[in-house]
């Protein structure tokens, strides 16, 4: 009772703890509070709703793209793997074709048409049994060069000029230049993009039109660089950097003495102009001569690819991340029609010079002549300083510094190799860009017509090879 006299009120009764059975009693055991046990799901907030859908579509995309490249690829390996399974001689080579990779103009890393092979080309080779040789190009021009080299060191062996020596011809996998011949037609090459194309089609022609005998580059070249007088003294003294003794040095007549003889700075024989390019040894004219006619040449495989970079074409980047599958097909399509071994005649009438034409719209924006230009020049400005150093020091002029001393200055000798190493570099890049720039056609010689082939589709085929 309260103080005044009135009756508390009745308490009700509470009602009795929730129950819980099953799976629910024994979770209650676990230390989870009472309230999670009866949350209900409800959906989650618009901005959740949002990043789930995203998040979902974007991976289920992604792992849709890599579901159909494993399918596509083991589609094409089921269809040729019984090349790899069919017996054959023990000491038979395999099959095997030739990958050429040039640089991609603007992008630093080489490698990328390689890369583009080995992922997309070379499982479908690999299932079949074919063996492969890859040649990269390091730098523009690399390419063309190589297979111009190629095509001469063919035309000395099959003219009898250059010779397999005696203890080349009794190992066991000698063959004969005939049987060569027949396995390089059995194979084929690989071309992988616009710019291979380009250089190996300026190689080609200039290795079947080029005369055969051996000419040094690099004598070639100091003869060049030998008269634009860039290592000529002068009759008035040499700035010693001392002005106490620039007087002495000035007064003292200078004597040009021939360079001391290194490797790569050679005096020419009086009997050589400067347009004549040294030999090795004399070849009659009529072997020296370019053929009429080209022999059979092992047919090409032209692979498409395209190198994105600039940040304009980042959205083609992400669409070929997602899209992976076309890439894998195009691949898989090409190393197909390659084992297939179905081929017809190059047609510059099919428009087959125009391979990749419109990849070059890719092409990141090169400024590379300028760049030579502008390296050639400051390389040039900063030239003679160092010559006077390295002539002062030599010549016991005056002593040297203890900076010198501690990092000695190169000498004439290494300014003129390093000089030559330069300038070598810079006449490549640009014959090397004259030939895949944009502006420039393939390369093309009539005789190509009947001596070239490609491999295309079997239902695409109008002439074979067989």
């Amino acid at each position: 009772m309260s103080a005044h006299g009135a009756q508390d009120p009745p308490v009700e009764p509470s009602d009795p703890p929730k129950r819980f059975a099953g799976i629910r009693a024994a979770l209650r055991f676990t230390g989870l509070p009472t309230s999670w046990l009866d949350k209900r799901p409800k959906l989650p907030s618009r901005n959740w709703l949002i990043f789930l859908t995203t998040v979902s579509s974007v991976t289920g995309y992604y792992v849709y793209d890599r579901r159909q490249c494993k399918q596509i690829r083991q589609t094409y390996i089921d269809r040729v793997k019984h090349f790899s399974e069919e017996a054959t001689d023990p000491l038979a080579l395999p099959r095997k074709v030739t990958v050429y990779g040039a640089k991609w103009p603007g992008d630093e890393d080489y490698n990328q048409c390689i890369k583009h092979f080995r992922k997309y080309v070379k499982p479908i080779l690999v299932a079949a049994a074919v063996d492969y040789e890859m040649i990269v190009g390091k730098r523009h021009g690399d390419i063309a060069r190589r297979v111009a080299e190629d095509t001469r060191l063919r035309r000395r062996i099959d003219l009898g000029i250059d010779v397999d020596s005696d203890y080349t011809k009794v190992l066991p996998t000698y063959k004969p230049v005939s049987e060569q011949r027949q396995a390089e037609l059995d194979g084929g090459i690989v071309i992988v993009g616009r710019p291979t194309f380009k250089e190996f089609m300026a190689g080609l022609k200039k290795g079947w039109t080029d005369g055969l005998d051996e000419i040094d580059q690099d004598e070639v070249l100091a003869r060049d660089l030998e008269s634009d007088g860039y290592f000529d003294e002068s009759d008035d003294g040499v700035d010693n950097g001392e002005s106490g003794s620039s007087e002495k040095v000035a007064s003292q007549p200078l004597i040009k003495q021939p360079p001391a003889y290194t490797p790569l700075y050679t005096s020419p024989s009086s009997f050589l102009t400067p347009s004549t390019p040294p030999m090795r040894g004399k070849i009659p004219q009529a072997l020296n001569d370019p053929p009429a006619e080209i022999p059979q040449l092992p047919p090409l495989l032209l692979v498409n690819f395209v190198d994105h970079l600039g940040f304009k074409q980042i959205p083609l980047m992400l669409w070929g991340f997602f899209n992976q599958r076309h890439q894998v097909r195009s691949g898989a399509e090409a190393a197909y029609r390659l084992i297939m071994k179905t081929t017809r005649r190059i047609d510059k009438g099919q428009n087959d010079l125009d391979f990749g034409t419109m990849d070059e719209a890719y092409y990141k924006k090169s400024s590379l002549v300028d760049d030579i230009n502008a390296a050639r020049k400051k390389y040039y400005e900063a030239l003679p300083a160092k010559l006077d150093v390295a002539r002062a020091l030599s010549r016991g002029a005056r002593e040297p510094t203890k900076e010198e001393r501690e990092n000695p200055p190169p000498t004439e000798v290494e300014l003129r190799a390093g000089r030559m190493d330069k300038e070598r570099r810079w006449r490549n890049d640009l014959v090397g860009w004259s030939i895949i720039n944009p502006s420039s056609n393939v390369a093309w010689d009539e005789r190509f017509t009947n001596a070239l082939q490609i491999f295309v589709d079997p239902t695409e085929s109008t002439y074979s090879s067989d």
